[in-house]
């Protein structure tokens, strides 16, 4: 079954096509590309709504990100030396800007889904989940999670939003940044960080204070495949269904996939295929089809073209709410 015109927006353009490190960094500029070919191949760019990227203002980036942060990231890539964190993360000139097209890129797709020109969206270059509100950190230097969730909040009084990460890195950016916070569900599917940077996200962190029990870390030892990906997912359901989330977030990094040359688990696409199926399916009974899809991490090109498909291949079959009785 085809989703009915304009369910779906992806957003593609050479803004966030840019972003990314050369010198034979896993996070090249290529990825966008890889993503496109597989994109025309499928004819899903005659299935969905195709929209173009925009620049985050100042403001914007200010939801989530310091003042002093985004200062220090502007000056240090506009000398286009060193690096923005420990030594994962370059300065290269125009990182600031090719960021700031990233973060502007998930607002455009989220400005979609929430004056209802489509109930679903996806980012390729986008899911930067790793950077903090005052640092960068695993190839992300601003985390465009973190300020879609803030202008969710502030921007349309959401007060219920549930964000679903199965990168196989924990996304440590975003689960820190709203720790505390029991607006913000959170289920993250993920490498044992015990094995894989950033050695966070373990079962016993379920967030502080009153959002304690918001959150679900579900660590993966290295190896697992769809078997133990498919367990962890019903725990995922499981936690969102009572949360009944006014919106969806889905960082769907293709890292999880086997053969990824820096992680060591063995799903294969059909584990995004079907989460992305789940989550529609969670997003039509609580969030009026809300969900924003964001593509994360992904080093093996041919992977991320394919698992990434495969979630707007969901997101445009997706069936209305009434098919779920």
């Amino acid at each position: 079954m085809v989703g009915r015109d304009n369910d779906t927006c992806v957003v593609i353009g050479e803004r966030i096509a840019r972003y990314g490190f050369g010198d034979g960094h896993p996070f090249g500029a290529d990825r966008h590309e890889a993503f496109l070919r597989e994109f025309k191949a499928r004819g899903l760019d005659r299935q969905v709504m195709v929209c173009a990227p925009r620049t985050a203002t100042r403001a914007e980036l200010e939801l989530f990100h310091t003042p002093a942060y985004l200062d220090f990231v502007q000056q240090r890539c506009a000398s286009g030396e060193g690096w923005l964190d420990a030594g994962d993360t370059p300065a290269v000139r125009g990182g600031y800007e090719a960021a700031s097209d990233v973060v502007g890129a998930s607002l455009a797709a989220t400005e979609a889904i929430v004056s209802g020109r489509c109930r679903r969206a996806f980012v390729p270059i986008a899911g930067l989940h790793h950077a903090g509100r005052e640092h960068a950190a695993g190839f992300c230097v601003f985390n465009d999670i973190g300020v879609v969730i803030e202008y969710l909040r502030r921007g349309h009084g959401l007060g219920r939003i549930a964000y679903v990460d199965i990168d196989a890195h924990h996304g440590d950016g975003v689960f820190y940044a709203f720790e505390d916070d029991p607006a913000v569900v959170v289920a993250d599917i993920h490498e044992d960080g015990r094995f894989l940077y950033p050695g966070t996200g373990h079962a016993g962190e379920t967030g502080s204070g009153a959002a304690r029990g918001t959150k679900l870390n579900l660590p993966l030892a290295p190896g697992a495949g769809d078997r133990e990906f498919r367990s962890a997912w019903e725990r995922v359901e499981e936690h969102l269904e009572p949360f009944r989330p006014e919106f969806v977030l889905f960082q769907c990094g293709a890292d999880s996939i086997a053969g990824d040359p820096i992680t060591h688990l063995a799903c294969s696409v059909a584990a995004h295929a079907h989460a992305a199926a789940r989550l529609c399916a969670v997003a039509e009974r609580h969030a009026g089809g809300r969900i924003l899809g964001l593509g994360g991490g992904g080093y093996n090109r041919d992977n991320l073209a394919q698992a990434w498909n495969g979630v707007v291949q969901a997101f445009v079959e997706a069936a209305p709410a009434t098919a779920f009785g």
